[in-house]
C-alpha cells in the first residue's frame, strides 16, 4: 500500500502549487520537442515560457493534426510532432466521419495515465477501507494491428494494457494486496462474450472476497449484467461440475480459467438460490447480493454515460456506492474524483497539473432578443468564445472548453469537452463534465445538444416506460434531410416492447421535450417535420458495436454515438435493417 500513499502525497504536492507545476510541465514538453516540424513552424526560437507559447502556437483541432498523424502512421519517423519516433498510435473512443480518430501514444503519456489511475484507486482504497482482496474488472483488450508504416494501433485502453505487460510488474506484486479475479489471459481473449463469461465465472468463484467492481464506462457494466441475466444458470453449472462451458473455445483462455475452477456444489447451489430470488425481483440489488463484501462499483458515470446510471443503480441497490473515479480522454489523463461519495450529478474531477499543459476557452452564453433563437431559459444554445485562460485562472461556476498540450505531440489541442468549474482542490480546479462541444441535431436553425437529447429520453422513459417496467437498452438519433421538410429520427432498442399506444405517447413526448425555441417554432410552422421514433430489435446496438469493432474499437472503450451522420451509411443501414416499428409524432398536429 506504500504505492497508494506515495500517489496521494504526490498529488497533494502538485495541486498545492498547480501554477508552478503547469509552468514546469510546459517547459518540459517544449524542451523535449522544440525541434519538431510542427513547433518550428511557429517561431518559438528556443523560448519555452507560457506567454510566448500561447502567443505563437495557435489553437488546433484534430483536423489540423490529422495530416501529421497520418504521415506517422504511414512510416515517417522524422521528428514531426515529437522528438522521438512513435511506435504506437491510439484509436479514440470518439469518431470522425464514423471512424475512430488516430492519436499519438508514447511512454510519457502512458506513465501519466498509469499514475492517474493509481492515484484515483488510492483515494478509493482510503475512502472505502479496501486494503486487500479481489476485484472484478470488466475489461476486454483489443488486439493491435499494424499501421502502414509499422506502428502498433489499438484503442488507448489496449495500448495501456500492452504497455503494462511489457514492463516489469514485480514492484506492483510486492506492494498491492488487491488483485483481479480473472487471469490476464481473459482480458486479452479475442472474443468479448467469452471474456465476459469468464469474468463472471471467476468473479463468482471469489464471490466472498470481491471488494469492488470496475469498468471503463457505465454502459459496459450495465451491458455485462444484462448478459448475466441470461447466462447465470450455465455459470452455476460450471461451478457445480468444475468444468468450463464449451462456449469458451479460446484455448489460452480455457487453460487459464480451468486452472482456477474445481467442483464447488455448495457454492453453485448458494448462487443458484440467490439468482432465483433476484430473478423474481427483476434483478434488483444483484451486485451486493452476489458479492456481499463489495464496497463500490466504479466506471465513468458522467456525460454520455448518465442514461445508464439508473439501470446500474438498479443492479447495485441502495447501499453499494457508485463511483465515477477519473476523467480522461485518448488525448490525455485529465483529472480524478477525490470526493467519491458525491452523487453522480455533482461529480467533479480535480485536474492533475503534471499530466499536460491545460488551457480553458471561456464559453459565454449570448443572450438575444429574437424568440426564434431562444430556449426555455431565455438563452441561446450557442456560446461566444473568448481567449483561453490558464489552469489556475478559471472562475467557479463558468463554462469552458478544454484545451490540452500533452506529452505525446499534441499542442493547444481543442478537446471538444465542455466543462463547468465547480470549485478548487487546493489550487487546481475541479471540473464537472457538461457535454461534448457541438450540436447533435440541426435541421434548420434548431440546435439540439446531447444534453437535450438525453433529457428527452429520460422524460419519455419516466412518464411512459417505468410503469411498464421497460428499459431503454440504448438509443441514438439522426437528422433526416432527405425529405422536405427535414425531421428528427430517434432509434430505440427496448428491453421489452410495450403497446403501440404507449410507444405513440413516447414519440409525442420526445417531440415535445425539445424545448429549443427554434425547434418549437419550426415544428409549429411546419419547417421541421414530425419526429419519428423507430423501434429496433434486440441486439441491434450490439451489431452497431461490432461494426465499430471491425474499425478497431473495443467494448472497453466504445461509446454509442448519440447522433448518426448521413455519411455513416453502414451504421444507418444496420439500424434501418432492424427497425420493427415506426411512429410519427402528432404533438404539433
Amino acid at each position: 500500500m506504500e504505492e497508494f500513499v506515495a500517489s496521494i502525497e504526490n498529488f497533494e504536492v502538485q495541486t498545492k502549487d498547480a501554477e508552478r507545476v503547469q509552468r514546469e510541465t510546459l517547459e518540459k514538453i517544449l524542451e523535449e520537442n522544440e525541434e519538431t516540424e510542427y513547433l518550428k513552424r511557429f517561431g518559438l526560437n528556443g523560448r519555452r515560457d507560457e506567454e510566448t507559447f500561447r502567443k505563437c502556437v495557435p489553437l488546433a483541432s484534430h483536423q489540423e493534426f490529422q495530416p501529421y498523424i497520418q504521415r506517422i502512421a504511414d512510416g515517417d519517423s522524422s521528428p514531426i510532432l515529437a522528438a522521438k519516433p512513435f511506435t504506437t498510435l491510439s484509436l479514440s473512443s470518439g469518431t470522425t466521419g464514423g471512424k475512430p480518430k488516430l492519436l499519438p501514444f508514447n511512454d510519457a503519456l502512458c506513465r501519466s495515465y498509469t499514475q492517474q489511475r493509481t492515484t484515483a484507486l488510492a483515494y478509493a482504497v482510503r475512502e472505502f477501507s479496501v486494503e486487500e482482496g479481489m476485484f472484478i474488472m470488466f475489461l476486454h483488450v483489443a488486439s493491435r494491428h499494424k499501421a502502414k508504416g509499422g506502428a502498433d494501433v489499438a484503442p488507448i485502453t489496449s495500448n495501456l494494457f500492452h504497455q503494462m505487460l511489457s514492463q516489469s510488474s514485480s514492484r506492483q506484486k510486492s506492494t498491492r494486496k488487491i488483485r483481479s479475479c480473472s487471469p490476464m489471459e481473459v482480458a486479452t481473449a479475442g472474443d468479448y462474450q467469452q471474456a465476459l463469461y469468464c469474468h463472471f465465472l471467476c468473479g463468482l468463484l471469489y464471490s466472498d472476497q470481491v471488494q469492488y467492481l470496475q469498468a471503463i464506462f457505465c454502459h459496459h457494466m450495465v451491458q455485462a449484467f444484462r448478459t448475466f441475466e441470461s447466462i447465470w444458470e450455465e455459470l452455476c453449472a460450471d461451478l457445480r461440475e468444475g468444468v468450463l462451458s464449451e462456449r469458451v473455445s479460446d484455448p489460452i483462455v480455457r487453460a487459464s480459467v480451468s486452472k482456477l475452477i474445481k467442483p464447488s456444489p455448495e457454492l453453485a447451489d448458494a448462487i443458484y438460490r440467490k439468482c432465483k430470488v433476484l430473478q423474481s425481483k427483476n434483478w434488483s440489488g444483484l451486485i451486493p447480493e452476489l458479492w456481499p463484501q463489495a464496497k463500490y462499483a466504479s466506471a465513468n458515470l458522467t456525460g454520455s454515460m448518465e442514461p445508464y446510471v439508473g439501470k446500474l443503480r438498479h443492479y447495485a441497490g441502495d447501499r453499494l456506492a457508485l463511483v465515477s473515479w477519473i476523467y480522461s480522454a485518448s488525448e490525455g489523463a485529465i483529472g480524478i474524483n477525490t470526493r467519491l461519495r458525491t452523487r453522480v450529478e455533482s461529480v467533479a474531477y480535480a485536474v492533475v497539473p503534471g499530466n499536460g499543459y491545460f488551457e480553458f476557452i471561456p464559453l459565454k452564453r449570448r443572450v438575444v432578443e429574437c424568440d426564434a433563437l431562444l430556449n426555455s431559459r431565455g438563452e441561446e444554445l450557442m456560446y461566444v468564445e473568448s481567449e483561453p485562460v490558464r489552469l489556475t485562472e478559471v472562475i467557479v461556476g463558468e463554462l469552458y472548453e478544454v484545451v490540452i498540450s500533452n506529452l505525446a505531440g499534441l499542442y493547444r489541442y481543442r478537446l471538444g469537452d465542455v466543462v463547468k468549474v465547480s470549485g478548487f482542490y487546493n489550487s487546481t480546479p475541479e471540473l464537472q463534465f457538461v457535454r461534448r462541444k457541438g450540436v447533435l441535431l440541426n435541421i434548420i436553425n434548431d440546435k439540439t445538444t446531447e444534453s437535450d437529447l438525453q433529457l428527452a429520453m429520460e422524460r419519455a422513459s419516466k412518464l411512459f416506460l417505468e410503469e411498464e417496467k421497460v428499459d431503454i437498452v440504448d438509443f441514438t438519433s439522426y437528422g433526416d434531410l432527405s425529405t422536405e421538410p427535414g425531421y428528427y429520427v430517434i432509434f430505440w432498442e427496448l428491453s421489452e416492447v410495450p403497446s403501440r399506444e404507449i410507444l405513440q405517447k413516447c414519440c409525442n413526448c420526445l417531440d415535445q421535450s425539445f424545448v429549443d425555441g427554434a425547434y418549437v417554432n419550426s415544428r409549429k410552422n411546419g419547417s421541421i417535420g414530425a419526429l419519428e421514433l423507430r423501434i429496433v430489435g434486440r441486439g441491434t446496438f450490439t451489431k452497431v458495436f461490432e461494426h465499430y469493432q471491425s474499425l478497431g474499437s473495443t467494448i472497453s472503450q466504445f461509446k454509442t454515438p448519440r447522433c448518426i451522420t448521413s455519411s455513416n451509411t453502414v451504421v444507418l443501414k444496420i439500424l434501418d435493417d432492424n427497425v420493427s416499428a415506426r411512429f410519427f409524432s402528432s404533438a404539433y398536429a
